[in-house]
């Protein structure tokens, strides 16, 4: 993700979407960090709790100053917002023993979750919107004028890191 936004210095490149109904790269980006806020606290929940109920957790809804923030802000500074999330979860997981991916959390409303099922879900989002970020750089032509190292295709990258 920073490899291939980093690069990018025209902001304008990121904020919109090179085709009508397709989401812009920084639109993909929020994206990435809405779904993390959304599943760390299932995760930190089952990891510190008997099944606890996910169902009484306070649901991730982003207030107006919140939205107002995401449409001001450069989608480096919510990149910069999504790593430190994904960093919380990242040593969550590792801090767990190979038994604690097998707790559970229940839910009426979704449908119960165990730390490794919350985690896949997690790479599998991951790969969905990086093939969609993949698709909104190359459209967008924001890819233009940057190093070869930087331009790499998600199927490239997928070949190299399996």
């Amino acid at each position: 993700l920073s490899r291939w936004l980093s690069p990018i210095h025209d902001e304008t490149r990121l904020q919109r979407s090179s085709m009508r109904n397709e989401r812009s790269p920084k639109e993909i980006v929020i994206a990435f960090r809405d779904e993390e806020l959304r599943a760390f606290p299932k995760l930190h929940a089952i990891s510190v709790q008997n099944r606890p109920n996910l169902d009484k957790l306070p649901p991730v809804v982003r207030s107006e100053a919140d939205l107002a923030w995401d449409r001001q802000a450069a989608a480096f500074e919510v990149m910069a917002e999504f790593r430190r999330l994904r960093q919380s979860t990242c040593s969550l997981l590792r801090s767990l023993p190979d038994d604690a991916w097998k707790r559970d959390g229940i839910s009426r409303r979704e449908h119960d979750w165990t730390i490794r099922a919350l985690a896949e879900h997690l790479a599998n989002n991951d790969v969905r919107l990086l093939a969609d970020l993949d698709r909104a750089l190359e459209r967008s032509g924001a890819r233009e004028g940057i190093a070869e190292v930087s331009r790499a295709r998600l199927p490239e990258l997928r070949r190299l890191t399996p």
